[in-house]
């Protein structure tokens, strides 16, 4: 039975909403009660704190300043894996690449962006999709970015070991050529290649924040991220995509999420989650 004093009375959540909105960006409707209970349980059991009162009242202290950043990485999923949403790595092995091999071979550059990149899996599928067409890429100027606001997360990724659960959606020769088996007594790992991770550089970043890239992009993963902010917040970041891309560049969204009039962000629909950047 649950302890009453870990509940999470009505003040406290309101606290709390206010507070992931302000810090990520992030929504939480009244119907996500339950889940942010949930969710930050672990915490007041980390900080031995007897409520969500007490939570609250030290995330709004100045001691609560790294709690804030732990507050965020407990409410945000985290949810992915390799090669999620298959059709827009095909994209990316096929046609993208295909456009951007002359111009790498010529001496030109590549950059990508995982925005919203969790563990890292979505990074690394990049690498392998375009490693897995055109080994060559690997000597050539292609670069990887990818961000996230958890911290943990981006540690995890920078380690880049992986549980064997971790990898059912790669393809036995792809797992096989990129990762190097690790096991122990109680299970059995992976290691990503070190010259697959020396494609990708693996940054923490709020995207409500400011963003200190100042080159283009030339395509931009940022899939099922985007759904779970407000209208006017998704408004604006579509702003932002759009003067980091390259003429002509790439932005993958999520299957949930869509652009509406996408002309008015000078994109061109490629398909419903695939939209480019027109160049007028």
């Amino acid at each position: 039975m649950q302890d009453e004093t870990n509940i999470l009375d009505e003040q406290s959540f309101e606290f709390i909403v206010a507070l992931a909105y302000r810090e990520s960006g992030l929504t939480l409707a009244p119907e996500k009660k339950r889940m942010v209970q949930s969710r930050l349980q672990h915490r007041l059991q980390a900080l031995s704190l007897p409520d969500f009162g007490s939570y609250s009242a030290l995330l709004q202290s100045d001691r609560g300043v790294s709690e804030r950043r732990k507050f965020i990485s407990a409410l945000t999923t985290n949810v992915s894996h390799f090669f999620r949403e298959p059709h827009h790595f095909d994209l990316l092995s096929g046609e993208i690449i295909s456009l951007y091999l002359p111009i790498l071979r010529a001496g030109g550059r590549m950059r990508i962006w995982s925005a919203g990149c969790a563990n890292g899996q979505e990074a690394l599928s990049i690498a392998m999709s375009m490693l897995n067409r055109a080994p060559e890429l690997s000597e050539l100027d292609v670069r990887i970015l990818a961000t996230d606001i958890d911290p943990e997360v981006i540690a995890f990724a920078q380690n880049g070991f992986y549980p064997e659960r971790m990898l059912n959606g790669v393809p036995k020769p792809m797992l096989d050529r990129y990762f190097t088996p690790i096991s122990d007594d109680s299970a059995l790992g992976f290691s990503a290649s070190s010259w697959l991770k020396s494609m990708i550089s693996y940054k923490e970043l709020n995207l409500l924040g400011s963003w200190p890239m100042r080159g283009s992009f030339d395509v931009i993963f940022c899939r099922n991220v985007v759904i779970y902010f407000d209208g006017p917040t998704q408004l604006r970041l579509w702003h932002r995509f759009h003067n980091l891309l390259s003429p002509d560049g790439i932005l993958l969204i999520g299957h949930s999420e869509r652009i509406a009039g996408p002309e008015e962000f000078g994109f061109r629909a490629k398909s419903a989650t695939c939209y480019e950047r027109s160049q007028k």
